[in-house]
């Protein structure tokens, strides 16, 4: 399995979707990512992080909220945000990182 390290050390942004099972928002994010998907293609990964599962993630990465949505580029988080986000929105942000 790849490590998260450096799953983000990419020069391809990473869309990262910190989540957990149990939350309403989190379902209502999953056709929001595959549509994203489908419009950026191979421009930019999307990766879900069960914050339940990998809790030392969620704290160095300090989520408080789920979902949050963090794109990183070169291993840096370029930008952040919590809570449900259009695919529209989503798309320009991972445009604007390539």
């Amino acid at each position: 399995m790849e490590k998260f390290e450096d799953l983000i050390k990419s020069p391809t942004p990473v869309l990262v979707d910190f989540f957990a099972e149990w939350c309403g928002p989190c379902k209502a994010m999953k056709p929001v990512l595959e549509e994203v998907k489908s419009m950026v293609g191979d421009n930019a990964r999307i990766v879900k992080i069960d914050v339940d599962q990998h809790r030392e993630l969620a704290i160095q990465h300090r989520i408080q909220a789920v979902p949050t949505l963090m794109l990183f580029k070169n291993g840096k988080a370029v930008w952040r945000h919590s809570g449900i986000i259009q695919a529209k929105e989503l798309k320009n942000v991972i445009e604007q990182n390539y």
